[in-house]
């Protein structure tokens, strides 16, 4: 499984994103994918996923600003961010995995893209 994923950049606080994770090599639509985040020193972190089965899962931190979405056709996830603050300022990277919670470090990993949010 490769997962690519981009549509980081520098953005100021109140702004918006969208980053995308294309992945390839695999079946897709019966595997859970995720975005998860990390800043330097820190553990990576969920930030939110969607499952197989169409559940939508989301960080407490995140919750009401960001967005994920599908497409099983295009082998695609979304991560839409609104209302950036700076504490969301991380490399976010898309996981692929066949198990459909998100509270171990598995599966396949994208390369990462840098969210640089400015105040």
């Amino acid at each position: 499984v490769q997962l690519q994923a981009f549509g980081g950049g520098l953005v100021q606080a109140g702004g918006s994103l969208r980053l995308s994770c294309v992945a390839s090599g695999s079946p897709f639509s019966n595997r859970a994918i995720g975005w998860y985040r990390q800043t330097p020193g820190k553990q990576r972190e969920f930030v939110a996923g969607a499952t197989s089965g169409g559940r939508l899962d989301y960080a407490d931190s995140v919750k009401g600003r960001f967005t994920i979405s599908r497409d099983n056709a295009k082998n695609t996830v979304w991560l839409h961010m609104i209302s950036l603050e700076p504490e969301d300022t991380a490399v976010y990277y898309c996981n692929s995995r066949l198990t459909q919670h998100w509270n171990t470090q598995t599966g396949y990993w994208g390369q990462g893209t840098l969210v640089t949010v400015s105040s």
